[in-house]
Protein backbone atom coordinates (compact mmCIF):
# COMPACT_ATOMS: atom_id res chain seq x y z
CA UNK A 1 0.00 0.00 0.00
CA UNK A 2 1.36 3.41 -0.94
CA UNK A 3 2.21 5.41 2.17
CA UNK A 4 2.65 8.88 0.66
CA UNK A 5 1.19 10.56 -2.43
CA UNK A 6 3.03 13.58 -3.80
CA UNK A 7 0.75 15.87 -5.78
CA UNK A 8 0.83 18.43 -8.55
CA UNK A 9 -2.11 20.79 -8.78
CA UNK A 10 -3.73 23.03 -11.36
CA UNK A 11 -3.63 26.78 -11.87
CA UNK A 12 -6.51 29.19 -12.47
CA UNK A 13 -6.13 32.59 -14.10
CA UNK A 14 -8.22 35.38 -12.55
CA UNK A 15 -8.73 39.07 -13.29
CA UNK A 16 -7.33 39.77 -9.82
CA UNK A 17 -4.45 37.27 -10.06
CA UNK A 18 -0.71 37.96 -10.02
CA UNK A 19 2.70 36.34 -10.41
CA UNK A 20 3.75 35.49 -6.84
CA UNK A 21 3.08 31.80 -7.34
CA UNK A 22 6.13 31.95 -9.61
CA UNK A 23 8.30 34.31 -7.58
CA UNK A 24 7.47 32.76 -4.19
CA UNK A 25 7.15 29.08 -5.11
CA UNK A 26 8.93 28.75 -8.48
CA UNK A 27 5.80 27.27 -10.05
CA UNK A 28 5.49 27.42 -13.83
CA UNK A 29 2.38 29.57 -13.95
CA UNK A 30 0.36 30.16 -17.14
CA UNK A 31 0.46 33.98 -16.92
CA UNK A 32 0.98 36.98 -14.63
CA UNK A 33 -2.74 36.84 -13.89
CA UNK A 34 -2.59 33.51 -12.05
CA UNK A 35 -4.85 33.74 -9.04
CA UNK A 36 -5.12 30.20 -7.67
CA UNK A 37 -3.17 26.98 -7.39
CA UNK A 38 -5.49 24.07 -6.60
CA UNK A 39 -2.84 22.01 -4.87
CA UNK A 40 -4.85 19.19 -3.27
CA UNK A 41 -8.08 18.61 -5.15
CA UNK A 42 -10.25 15.68 -6.11
CA UNK A 43 -12.85 17.85 -7.85
CA UNK A 44 -14.03 16.86 -11.30
CA UNK A 45 -12.05 18.62 -14.01
CA UNK A 46 -9.73 20.21 -11.44
CA UNK A 47 -8.11 17.20 -9.80
CA UNK A 48 -4.51 17.07 -8.63
CA UNK A 49 -2.17 14.52 -10.25
CA UNK A 50 0.05 12.07 -8.38
CA UNK A 51 3.63 12.61 -9.54
CA UNK A 52 5.51 9.50 -8.39
CA UNK A 53 5.09 5.96 -7.13
CA UNK A 54 2.54 3.29 -8.00
CA UNK A 55 -0.11 5.82 -9.05
CA UNK A 56 2.14 8.21 -10.98
CA UNK A 57 0.15 10.11 -13.62
CA UNK A 58 -3.25 9.27 -12.13
CA UNK A 59 -5.60 11.89 -10.73
CA UNK A 60 -6.32 12.09 -7.03
CA UNK A 61 -9.98 11.84 -7.96
CA UNK A 62 -9.41 8.48 -9.66
CA UNK A 63 -7.20 7.10 -6.89
CA UNK A 64 -9.71 8.17 -4.22
CA UNK A 65 -12.54 6.51 -6.12
CA UNK A 66 -10.75 3.21 -6.76
CA UNK A 67 -8.40 2.79 -3.79
CA UNK A 68 -10.51 3.83 -0.84
CA UNK A 69 -8.36 1.78 1.55
CA UNK A 70 -5.64 4.46 1.23
CA UNK A 71 -8.11 6.89 2.79
CA UNK A 72 -9.25 4.69 5.68
CA UNK A 73 -12.23 3.49 3.62
CA UNK A 74 -13.75 6.94 3.78
CA UNK A 75 -17.51 6.97 3.29
CA UNK A 76 -17.46 10.39 1.61
CA UNK A 77 -18.51 9.91 -2.02
CA UNK A 78 -16.17 12.63 -3.28
CA UNK A 79 -12.78 13.66 -1.93
CA UNK A 80 -14.04 16.00 0.81
CA UNK A 81 -11.45 18.80 1.03
CA UNK A 82 -9.77 21.30 -1.28
CA UNK A 83 -6.44 23.01 -0.54
CA UNK A 84 -5.31 25.96 -2.63
CA UNK A 85 -2.98 28.97 -2.62
CA UNK A 86 -4.56 32.29 -3.58
CA UNK A 87 -2.48 35.19 -4.95
CA UNK A 88 -4.52 38.40 -4.92
CA UNK A 89 -2.77 41.17 -6.88
CA UNK A 90 -6.11 43.02 -6.70
CA UNK A 91 -9.21 42.87 -4.49
CA UNK A 92 -11.51 39.87 -4.84
CA UNK A 93 -15.24 40.47 -4.88
CA UNK A 94 -17.29 40.68 -1.68
CA UNK A 95 -18.84 37.24 -1.42
CA UNK A 96 -20.60 34.68 0.72
CA UNK A 97 -20.91 30.90 0.55
CA UNK A 98 -24.04 28.86 1.28
CA UNK A 99 -24.22 26.29 4.05
CA UNK A 100 -24.84 22.60 3.32
CA UNK A 101 -28.62 22.88 3.41
CA UNK A 102 -28.88 25.84 1.04
CA UNK A 103 -26.22 24.48 -1.32
CA UNK A 104 -27.97 21.11 -1.56
CA UNK A 105 -31.36 22.73 -2.17
CA UNK A 106 -30.23 25.23 -4.80
CA UNK A 107 -27.03 23.81 -6.31
CA UNK A 108 -27.05 20.06 -5.59
CA UNK A 109 -23.71 20.61 -3.88
CA UNK A 110 -22.05 20.72 -0.51
CA UNK A 111 -21.79 24.06 1.20
CA UNK A 112 -18.51 25.86 1.55
CA UNK A 113 -16.95 26.47 4.93
CA UNK A 114 -13.29 27.41 4.59
CA UNK A 115 -10.29 28.78 6.44
CA UNK A 116 -7.39 31.03 5.57
CA UNK A 117 -3.76 30.85 6.68
CA UNK A 118 -2.03 34.13 5.81
CA UNK A 119 1.22 33.79 3.83
CA UNK A 120 1.94 37.36 2.71
CA UNK A 121 5.00 39.05 4.22
CA UNK A 122 3.83 42.59 3.49
CA UNK A 123 0.79 44.10 5.21
CA UNK A 124 -2.59 43.37 3.63
CA UNK A 125 -6.18 43.09 4.79
CA UNK A 126 -9.34 41.04 4.37
CA UNK A 127 -13.06 41.63 4.65
CA UNK A 128 -14.18 39.35 7.46
CA UNK A 129 -17.73 39.67 8.69
CA UNK A 130 -20.04 42.64 9.18
CA UNK A 131 -20.24 45.69 11.45
CA UNK A 132 -23.91 45.09 12.23
CA UNK A 133 -25.58 42.84 14.78
CA UNK A 134 -28.62 41.60 12.84
CA UNK A 135 -29.35 40.29 9.38
CA UNK A 136 -32.12 42.87 8.99
CA UNK A 137 -29.58 45.68 9.42
CA UNK A 138 -27.27 43.95 6.94
CA UNK A 139 -29.96 43.64 4.26
CA UNK A 140 -30.95 47.29 4.69
CA UNK A 141 -27.36 48.48 4.16
CA UNK A 142 -26.96 46.18 1.15
CA UNK A 143 -30.10 47.62 -0.44
CA UNK A 144 -28.77 51.14 0.25
CA UNK A 145 -25.31 50.15 -1.08
CA UNK A 146 -23.66 51.49 2.07
CA UNK A 147 -20.72 49.13 1.88
CA UNK A 148 -18.38 51.12 4.14
CA UNK A 149 -20.96 50.99 6.94
CA UNK A 150 -21.52 47.26 6.45
CA UNK A 151 -18.20 45.53 5.81
CA UNK A 152 -15.60 44.84 8.49
CA UNK A 153 -12.02 45.17 7.22
CA UNK A 154 -9.29 43.39 9.21
CA UNK A 155 -5.50 43.82 8.83
CA UNK A 156 -3.49 40.63 8.32
CA UNK A 157 0.08 39.46 8.76
CA UNK A 158 1.96 36.25 8.02
CA UNK A 159 0.83 33.38 10.24
CA UNK A 160 -2.63 34.79 10.99
CA UNK A 161 -5.51 32.33 10.72
CA UNK A 162 -9.20 32.92 9.99
CA UNK A 163 -12.02 30.38 10.12
CA UNK A 164 -14.63 31.42 7.54
CA UNK A 165 -17.86 29.60 8.27
CA UNK A 166 -20.47 29.37 5.49
CA UNK A 167 -22.68 32.44 5.63
CA UNK A 168 -19.84 34.80 6.61
CA UNK A 169 -19.49 37.79 4.27
CA UNK A 170 -15.83 37.97 3.28
CA UNK A 171 -13.26 39.03 0.69
CA UNK A 172 -9.55 38.59 0.12
CA UNK A 173 -7.99 41.96 -0.64
CA UNK A 174 -5.07 43.23 -2.68
CA UNK A 175 -1.56 41.96 -1.82
CA UNK A 176 -2.88 38.94 0.10
CA UNK A 177 -1.24 35.54 -0.34
CA UNK A 178 -3.29 32.87 1.38
CA UNK A 179 -3.39 29.12 1.92
CA UNK A 180 -7.05 28.14 1.84
CA UNK A 181 -8.47 24.86 3.15
CA UNK A 182 -12.15 24.27 2.53
CA UNK A 183 -14.99 21.89 1.91
CA UNK A 184 -14.69 20.58 -1.65
CA UNK A 185 -17.22 22.94 -3.17
CA UNK A 186 -16.87 25.76 -5.68
CA UNK A 187 -20.16 27.51 -4.89
CA UNK A 188 -19.59 31.23 -4.41
CA UNK A 189 -22.20 34.00 -4.40
CA UNK A 190 -20.85 37.41 -5.42
CA UNK A 191 -22.47 40.16 -3.35
CA UNK A 192 -20.54 43.19 -4.62
CA UNK A 193 -17.64 43.70 -7.05
CA UNK A 194 -16.74 47.39 -6.71
CA UNK A 195 -18.57 48.04 -9.99
CA UNK A 196 -15.61 46.57 -11.88
CA UNK A 197 -15.78 45.56 -15.53
CA UNK A 198 -14.17 42.48 -17.06
CA UNK A 199 -11.87 42.39 -20.10
CA UNK A 200 -14.93 42.68 -22.36
CA UNK A 201 -16.10 45.86 -20.64
CA UNK A 202 -19.00 44.12 -18.90
CA UNK A 203 -19.88 44.12 -15.23
CA UNK A 204 -19.25 40.74 -13.66
CA UNK A 205 -22.35 38.80 -12.64
CA UNK A 206 -23.63 39.27 -9.13
CA UNK A 207 -25.77 36.81 -7.15
CA UNK A 208 -27.54 39.36 -5.01
CA UNK A 209 -30.65 37.44 -3.96
CA UNK A 210 -28.77 34.22 -3.22
CA UNK A 211 -26.14 36.20 -1.32
CA UNK A 212 -28.77 37.88 0.82
CA UNK A 213 -30.35 34.54 1.61
CA UNK A 214 -27.00 32.92 2.47
CA UNK A 215 -25.76 35.65 4.83
CA UNK A 216 -25.45 34.81 8.50
CA UNK A 217 -24.29 37.08 11.30
CA UNK A 218 -21.31 35.04 12.44
CA UNK A 219 -18.88 35.70 15.25
CA UNK A 220 -15.16 35.07 15.12
CA UNK A 221 -14.45 31.58 16.44
CA UNK A 222 -11.17 31.70 18.33
CA UNK A 223 -10.03 28.10 18.39
CA UNK A 224 -6.23 28.30 18.27
CA UNK A 225 -4.33 26.25 20.85
CA UNK A 226 -0.53 26.18 21.16
CA UNK A 227 1.40 23.09 22.19
CA UNK A 228 5.13 22.48 22.49
CA UNK A 229 6.30 19.07 21.29
CA UNK A 230 9.67 17.37 21.06
CA UNK A 231 11.33 18.78 17.95
CA UNK A 232 8.49 21.11 16.92
CA UNK A 233 5.89 23.66 17.94
CA UNK A 234 2.24 22.94 17.15
CA UNK A 235 -0.75 25.24 16.82
CA UNK A 236 -4.18 23.64 16.55
CA UNK A 237 -5.81 26.21 14.25
CA UNK A 238 -9.30 24.78 14.01
CA UNK A 239 -11.21 21.62 14.89
CA UNK A 240 -14.69 22.04 13.45
CA UNK A 241 -17.35 19.69 12.11
CA UNK A 242 -15.83 19.63 8.59
CA UNK A 243 -12.05 19.62 9.00
CA UNK A 244 -9.17 19.99 11.42
CA UNK A 245 -6.08 22.09 10.69
CA UNK A 246 -2.73 22.22 12.49
CA UNK A 247 0.48 24.22 12.03
CA UNK A 248 3.81 22.50 12.70
CA UNK A 249 7.00 24.56 13.02
CA UNK A 250 9.69 21.89 12.85
CA UNK A 251 13.03 22.85 14.35
CA UNK A 252 15.21 19.94 13.26
CA UNK A 253 13.91 16.44 13.89
CA UNK A 254 10.28 15.55 14.66
CA UNK A 255 8.43 12.26 15.03
CA UNK A 256 4.75 11.85 14.25
CA UNK A 257 2.14 9.12 14.59
CA UNK A 258 -0.73 9.15 12.10
CA UNK A 259 -3.91 9.27 14.15
CA UNK A 260 -6.36 10.21 11.37
CA UNK A 261 -7.32 7.98 8.41
CA UNK A 262 -5.23 10.17 6.07
CA UNK A 263 -3.53 13.57 6.23
CA UNK A 264 -3.19 16.50 3.83
CA UNK A 265 0.21 18.19 4.10
CA UNK A 266 1.19 21.66 2.79
CA UNK A 267 4.83 22.76 3.10
CA UNK A 268 4.72 26.55 3.33
CA UNK A 269 8.26 27.33 4.50
CA UNK A 270 11.70 25.74 4.53
CA UNK A 271 13.11 22.44 3.31
CA UNK A 272 13.95 19.02 4.68
CA UNK A 273 12.88 15.42 4.30
CA UNK A 274 10.18 13.00 5.37
CA UNK A 275 10.90 9.39 6.29
CA UNK A 276 8.23 6.68 6.34
CA UNK A 277 9.23 3.06 7.08
CA UNK A 278 12.84 3.69 6.12
CA UNK A 279 12.08 5.45 2.82
CA UNK A 280 13.15 9.10 2.69
CA UNK A 281 11.82 11.79 0.35
CA UNK A 282 12.93 15.43 0.11
CA UNK A 283 10.29 18.08 0.82
CA UNK A 284 10.39 21.86 0.41
CA UNK A 285 8.27 24.99 0.38
CA UNK A 286 5.50 24.60 -2.21
CA UNK A 287 5.22 20.81 -1.92
CA UNK A 288 1.87 19.19 -1.22
CA UNK A 289 1.30 15.54 -0.36
CA UNK A 290 -1.01 13.06 1.35
CA UNK A 291 0.02 10.64 4.06
CA UNK A 292 -2.22 7.63 3.50
CA UNK A 293 -3.74 5.02 5.78
CA UNK A 294 -0.75 2.81 4.91
CA UNK A 295 1.63 4.90 7.03
CA UNK A 296 1.70 4.50 10.80
CA UNK A 297 4.68 6.54 11.96
CA UNK A 298 6.86 9.06 10.16
CA UNK A 299 9.72 11.47 10.79
CA UNK A 300 10.31 14.93 9.38
CA UNK A 301 13.79 16.44 9.47
CA UNK A 302 14.80 20.00 8.61
CA UNK A 303 13.59 23.50 9.39
CA UNK A 304 10.08 23.70 7.96
CA UNK A 305 6.60 25.01 8.53
CA UNK A 306 3.86 22.58 7.52
CA UNK A 307 0.09 23.01 7.59
CA UNK A 308 -1.65 19.69 8.12
CA UNK A 309 -5.37 19.04 7.62
CA UNK A 310 -7.79 16.16 7.82
CA UNK A 311 -11.44 15.69 7.01
CA UNK A 312 -13.99 15.08 9.74
CA UNK A 313 -16.67 12.58 8.79
CA UNK A 314 -20.05 12.09 10.42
Amino acid sequence: MEKILFLEGQFSEKIWGGSRLKSEYSYQIPSDRTGEYWAISGMEGESSTIIEGEFEGKSLREVYENNRELFGNSKEKEFPLLVKIIDAADDLSIQVHPDDGMAKRLENSKGKTECWYILNEKPASIIFGLKVETKEEALKLIDERKWAELLKEVPTKKGDFFFVRAGTVHAIKKDSLILEIQQASDITYRLYDYDRKDASGKFRDLHLEKSKEAIKITKEEGQIQKQSREGYEERILTANEYFEVREFKIKNNARFKREKPYLLESVIEGAGEIEIDGKTSPIKKGDFFLITNGAKNYKIRGKLTIIEANSVED
